[in-house]
């Protein structure tokens, strides 16, 4: 049919657009995750991970999890009696979400199944359900990431780790001692501290005759998410600041005086609830020594910086599978897009970006893995947990812009998933510790740990030749590395972003020069390490790298399988 034949009241026919990406598997068409997987011991996850792929990829759970960020929680004070209730509503697609994690295990399997390749595979199935909806990811990490820190508690972690572990969602509002599963939310940030926790004033006082019990009273300016079972909080003790364990309800059944004040409005994440809450006479657990806070809690905190880069890296991906497949149905200036030479250079170079954040987070779930056997396995994971949490998650909001720029006006539309890929991208940079608290850690790891470098650089070293780019770029860190350790604090700080970026960006040229294949590790050194490095998206001068990079990343072709993941 014509323009001059169109029905009667019909202006145009409707040709030349593309269509919603789903039906797909997340896993199985990924190259550079697969290939992460299976180089880092993660081969025997291969079923699980096809299986929960292509789950992931469905029409009705993409559906979900734009249906979760549409109509976001609601929070109810009190019921139409006036009795304090507490109470956040869900919508439905945000339970769904839910269930499929932990029935999945991303809150669990590492503890559950502690062997080589457990945090690789979780991991990868983490950063797939981030490409689905990142919101309700929030107090999925968190109860996975809870667990080292209750253990610091024997007999908490022996009444509850179970529980917490359990792989049968439960969002009903009840004790805990009535629920086969709880999840385990946080709450640090005060109002007048911020990042600096140490200037909290939550007050935690024991109470008499309960054996580590203590009541609790202040302020959280953020608790994340309020509907848990349980919270890990800071709060100081005539010791100083300590970790508590603080649940929704007292063991006699009666509410614990956890108040939510309001929920908080936030550009993006949108489907998870962070809240305000205020602790009045609050009862929780010590875990931990007294005055050792800090040290308790932040075993979890950098479990969930790790998740903070694998959803960055899956919010990368998200985007990149839905513009090839935008550009491979779109047509302009008498061509599809896919293979206009400017735009292939631009998807290439976005695609390179996502190969350089998941072989990253895929090398520090092998570190998480072996950090108990190895000893420079627990250095890097140390520093370079740090570095990568900086850097992938600082990469993402820009990579996010260009993928709506690839789509044109269609990119900035609310009924597409690009706009919650923005806001959702400039969430993980600055939550868990924003950049500058990055930087902060990984100076304070040089510091105090020196062997941390030497871990570092051996692990680059196995790198050294290459490329020419790389081996200059080693040398030249070389030399900030030792003019940093002669420099006063004040200096050490101010040169402290450079720095981070140097080893991170080195770090990932390194990943790929071992591992990726030539074009793509040539490509990443030529365009990361030049002079004019890291300018805008598209920018790449290798065609035979644009070729590879872009069929490892289309969503509409299937990853090649290592041979011997069959047998698997």
């Amino acid at each position: 049919m014509n323009e001059e034949q169109l029905p009667a009241g019909e202006t145009h026919q409707v040709r030349n657009v593309a269509d919603e990406l789903s039906g797909y598997n997340l896993y199985l068409t990924d190259q550079a995750m697969v290939d992460a997987v299976h180089r880092h011991g993660g081969t025997w996850g291969q079923a699980q991970l096809d299986r929960f792929g292509g789950q992931l990829g469905s029409a009705d759970l993409l559906r979900d999890g734009h249906s979760a960020n549409v109509y976001p929680p609601k929070l109810e004070t009190h019921d139409r009696f006036g009795r304090r209730i507490d109470h956040v509503e869900y919508h439905e697609a945000y339970h769904r979400l839910m269930q499929t994690s932990m029935n999945a295990g991303l809150h669990s399997q590492p503890w559950e199944q502690p062997k080589q390749g457990a945090h690789v595979v979780r991991g990868a199935m983490t950063s797939m359900m981030a490409q689905v909806e990142a919101g309700h990811g929030c107090p999925i990490t968190m109860t996975f990431a809870a667990i080292p820190s209750l253990r610091h508690n024997a007999g908490l972690a022996a009444r509850l780790e179970h529980k917490v572990l359990h792989r049968d969602y439960d969002p009903s509002n009840q004790p805990m001692a009535d629920k086969a599963s709880i999840t385990v939310g946080m709450g640090m940030t005060e109002k007048q501290g911020g990042s600096d926790v140490r200037a909290n004033s939550t007050r935690a006082t024991k109470v008499a005759g309960e054996d580590g019990l203590y009541a609790l009273t202040g302020h959280k300016w953020f608790l994340s998410a309020p509907m848990c079972d349980l919270f890990l909080v800071l709060a100081q003790t005539d010791d100083g600041l300590s970790c508590f364990a603080v649940p929704r309800w007292r063991d006699d059944g009666s509410k614990n005086p956890l108040h939510i004040i309001r929920l908080k409005d936030k550009m993006g994440n949108r489907s998870n609830a962070s809240s305000e809450a205020e602790l009045r006479g609050a009862h929780g657990w010590l875990i931990g020594e007294p005055g050792r806070g800090v040290a308790t809690i932040i075993e979890m905190v950098s479990l969930t910086r790790f998740d903070c880069m694998g959803g960055s890296a899956g919010n990368m991906r998200a985007g990149l599978a839905n513009a090839i497949h935008h550009c491979t149905l779109r047509s302009a200036f008498g061509a599809p897009l896919i293979q206009q030479p400017l735009m292939r250079n631009v998807l290439a170079d976005l695609a390179l970006e996502y190969e350089a954040a998941i072989a990253f987070h895929a090398r520090m779930g092998a570190a998480l893995d072996a950090r108990e056997q190895s000893d420079d396995d627990r250095e890097l994971a140390r520093l370079c947990t740090a570095l990568g949490k900086y850097w992938v998650c600082k990469r993402a909001p820009r990579h996010a812009y260009e993928v709506m720029e690839c789509i044109g006006g269609s990119g900035v539309m609310e009924n597409s998933i690009f706009p919650r890929l923005y806001r959702e991208a400039v969430i993980n940079p600055i939550w868990e510790g924003s950049g500058n608290v990055q930087c902060l850690d990984v100076l304070r790891a040089m510091r105090r740990q020196p062997t941390v470098v030497d871990a570092y650089l051996a692990a680059l070293g196995r790198a050294a030749g290459g490329h020419d780019a790389f081996d200059h770029g080693l040398n030249a860190l070389k030399q900030s590395l030792a003019a940093m350790s002669k420099a006063d604090p004040s200096a050490q700080q101010f040169a402290a972003r450079r720095l981070v970026e140097q080893m991170a960006v080195l770090f990932q040229a390194s990943l790929l020069i071992q591992h990726a294949p030539q074009a793509i590790a040539d490509a990443w050194c030529s365009s990361r390490l030049s002079e004019t490095g890291l300018s805008q998206y598209g920018t790449l001068n290798a065609t035979a790298a644009v070729d590879v990079l872009l069929e490892r990343a289309d969503p509409a072709s299937e990853a090649e399988v290592p041979t011997h993941a069959a047998a698997a």
